[in-house]
């Protein structure tokens, strides 16, 4: 009969935050945008846009 050594749990890392984007919290930002035929005027409403700096994930880009 062979007897094994009691099993011990393993110390987990805790996992690091990654950084927020600098330019957005959420991935998402307000926009202006224009209106209007001829003469474009800028609206005074506001719409969401995809984040082009991390792409929506809300994390800082790593290079």
């Amino acid at each position: 009969m062979t007897v094994t050594a009691a099993k011990k749990p393993t110390a987990r890392r805790a996992a690091k935050k990654p950084t927020p984007c600098p330019d957005c919290q959420t991935g998402q930002v307000q926009e202006s945008f224009q209106v209007g035929g001829r003469k474009k005027h800028t609206s005074a409403d506001r719409q969401e846009a995809l984040c082009l700096t991390c792409l929506g994930t809300g994390e800082a880009p790593t290079d």
